[in-house]
């Protein structure tokens, strides 16, 4: 019988090894979508190679648009439920620099939290389902055959990985897919992930005069592009917040009562919200609960606005472009390339007189993912859960996407099991990210108790 105390203890006796090699692997600025970084992917690939290949794993790399993929499997007990790890190890970019306390590639350990970019999202989580495997064969408990997929993609949507699952459909059999790239509930329940939006993104780039203009001999007679973009902008929600764009909310498949009360069972605090990321939650929507805007309605975004001048002081010009970049979340019904060029349909139907629109960087991404609560594997992660929270797990409906998990369900067979340990306090993809100790220890210990549970090992009585 594995218990909690297992995994905690392996920590307490190995951390300062553990804490050294999880440094090294957050040292690496694997920002995949940077093409001047792949040689930084491939080192950090390398290294998780060398890593696992230590604790007995088979490994090998293969390239998904020139990204590095690493394979790797460690064959277990026979006839045990067969185990697919999915992870990745490339980060999102660290700037805004001048915002980090800390260097954002040189980890740093304060007051109980490891601070750099990828200690929680994804590096953290990989490495704790790593230590969670080595606690296991260090006790000599035998775990199922576990089959890693680690790609260095994810942040850009994955599209190499995706396009090659196919052609690595034997290398990728399983009968459970493992994930931990999410999140804990906000009132700190364990959660285990019952759906996930889909995504799109986009540039939108407005051109209008052939240099930026003196705003006193030419405003009010040449068109600007800074104000075109921002009435083009305003032109995707109406008053209330809802998406004006025609058609795209049209094929929406809303959730079902199950569904929604499973998602609304642990109450919204407002008031939490605001004072942790210092804005009230009144985005989206108006006329709909924050837990059906996050997780069950789509979404349009302005990721970054970019036109003419932002330096100190003034400078009296009309910018001649503008450029956005925007991003979509979307539901299950709405597919993501229709829903793509719905946008672009639009955009170009509201772009304003005198300006020239272009639409580049168009990445359709992943539909919506809906999975069933009623599973075996979803009813065994509900008991896994009760030993690290004696209130239990809630069911949640991620509004974020992990575009690859539909794909990799439909190529390995496998029944996908998402349950992650981020918290907001993290501030992925902001500056200042970082994981807690406790974070990565809980994470290790889960994966430690599904693993031997998937094994065949009996769970402790519930307390």
């Amino acid at each position: 019988m594995i218990t909690t105390e297992l995994a905690h203890a392996y920590f307490e006796q190995h951390q300062a090894q553990i804490l050294a090699d999880w440094f090294e692997l957050l040292r690496f600025p694997s920002i995949g979508a940077d093409r001047q970084r792949l040689g930084d992917c491939s080192r950090c690939a390398a290294w998780l190679k060398r890593y696992v290949r230590a604790m007995g794993f088979v490994t090998e790399i293969r390239l998904a648009n020139e990204h590095p993929v690493l394979l790797a499997e460690r064959p277990g007990k026979p006839g045990a439920p067969v185990v697919l790890f999915y992870g990745h190890y490339d980060v999102q970019p660290a700037d805004p620099l001048e915002l980090w306390s800390s260097q954002p590639f040189e980890p740093e350990l304060r007051e109980g939290r490891v601070y750099a970019r990828g200690a929680s999202d994804n590096k953290g989580q990989i490495f704790a389902f790593l230590q969670g495997v080595a606690a296991l064969l260090a006790a000599g408990v035998e775990v199922p055959t576990i089959r890693l997929v680690l790609e260095g993609e994810e942040e850009s949507g994955s599209d190499g990985l995706i396009a090659c699952l196919s052609q690595w459909r034997q290398s990728l059999q399983a009968d459970v897919m493992l994930v931990s790239d999410s999140s804990a509930h906000a009132s700190g329940r364990p959660a285990i992930i019952a759906g996930m939006r889909g995504i799109l993104h986009l540039t939108v780039t407005l051109r209008g005069a052939t240099r930026d203009l003196h705003s006193g001999s030419h405003g009010g007679v040449a068109p600007n592009a800074s104000a075109g973009m921002a009435r083009l902008l305003a032109s995707l929600h109406d008053a209330q917040g809802r998406i004006a764009v025609p058609g795209f909310l049209e094929c929406v498949v809303p959730p079902t009562p199950q569904e929604l009360a499973c998602a609304q069972a642990e109450p919204f605090d407002a008031a939490e919200y605001e004072r942790t990321i210092g804005v009230a939650p009144l985005g989206g929507e108006a006329g709909l609960s924050a837990v059906e805007r996050a997780s069950f309605r789509p979404t349009i975004e302005v990721n970054g606005v970019h036109s003419g001048y932002g330096g100190p002081g003034s400078k009296t010009v009309l910018p001649a472009q503008a450029v956005a970049k925007l991003s979509a979340r979307l539901c299950p019904g709405q597919s993501p390339r229709a829903s793509g060029e719905q946008i672009v349909a639009h955009l170009q139907a509201n772009c304003p007189p005198g300006l020239t629109l272009e639409i580049s960087e168009l990445s359709t991404g992943a539909p919506a993912l809906r999975l069933s609560l009623e599973t075996p594997v979803m009813r065994l992660a509900e008991e896994v859960l009760q030993q690290l929270d004696p209130r239990g797990a809630v069911f949640e409906w991620m509004g974020a996407s992990i575009p690859v998990i539909g794909a990799l369900r439909d190529v390995s067979g496998a029944s996908p099991l998402l349950v992650g340990f981020a918290r907001e306090e993290d501030a992925i993809h902001a500056p200042n990210e970082s994981f807690g100790l406790d974070q990565f220890q809980a994470d290790m210990t889960y994966a430690s108790l599904i693993l031997a549970a998937l094994a065949g090992e009996p769970l402790p009585p519930a307390s």
